[in-house]
């Protein structure tokens, strides 16, 4: 289980070296139950992002704590939450020139003999074939499509409790993305993970056991897809009422 207790973060822009801090995330406390699927969503500038790295470990709240299967990791490192089960997949993936994606699916599984059969099983449940991706390298000759499904399926390898993803529709083709929400619901189906996305799409909204809205830093509103998202829809048609447009199943 993820508890977030009064989560506050504040930062000045570092556009303007000297300015006042902003408050971007003003007491966030959130509890998701182990297997849980949830969207986080509301309008952008909303603290959705911050909220996901100072999970990740990424960021450094102001004060509050994060507390996983019942130990405080407010003050863990990266990789200490990572070795704990926690994972994170970015809206905009990092390339590495140099490495075959064969090199990260063993970089993050912890084993540097996986065997090729597997490779293939954590690319073929993001809809890659193996044959084609598993010995190219994870440079800028991938489209955005390819290297945001690789990096989940990096994600896959590593066997995680929490998985975390920022706006994985972001930067990918249609097929692309329609496979992609296959690909979550599948996991959730088949697997124990928690799964949280950041995202604005209907079709990924649609998949959760859980909506949370979060706009100026705070929760808005929580709850099944059954009682937020007709809210959310109500409030996109009379004017955008948490930020994003979700009519046709993209971002307006």
């Amino acid at each position: 289980m993820l508890e977030i207790r009064d989560l506050r973060f504040s930062a000045a822009d570092p556009a303007f070296p000297g300015s006042a801090e902003k408050n971007i995330l003003n007491g966030v406390s959130l509890t998701v139950e182990s297997g849980r699927f949830v969207v986080l969503t509301g309008p952008n500038g909303g603290g959705k992002t911050t909220l996901a790295k100072c999970i990740m470990g990424l960021m450094t709240p102001s004060s509050g704590s994060i507390i996983f299967d019942g130990e405080d990791i407010t003050g863990l490192s990266v990789t200490e939450r990572a070795s704990r089960g926690i994972s994170y997949g970015f809206q905009q993936p990092p390339r590495f020139k140099g490495l075959k994606v064969r090199d990260l699916l063993c970089i993050a599984s912890g084993n540097d003999k996986l065997s090729t059969a597997d490779c293939c099983r954590f690319l073929n449940r993001v809809g890659l074939c193996a044959g084609d991706y598993v010995d190219r390298e994870a440079d800028a000759s991938l489209s955005g499509g390819e290297i945001k499904r690789i990096e989940i399926a990096t994600i896959l390898a590593r066997s995680s409790k929490v998985m975390i993803f920022d706006e994985p529709e972001a930067g990918i083709d249609l097929w692309s993305f329609a496979r992609l929400t296959e690909t979550f619901r599948e996991l959730h189906k088949n697997s124990d993970a928690t799964i949280i996305i950041i995202s604005h799409q209907e079709r990924i909204i649609g998949l959760a056991d859980e909506i949370v809205v979060l706009s100026d830093g705070v929760i808005t509103s929580r709850g099944s897809r059954e009682e937020v998202f007709p809210q959310i829809l109500s409030g996109s048609v009379a004017g955008c009422r948490y930020g994003c447009d979700v009519r046709d199943g993209e971002a307006k």
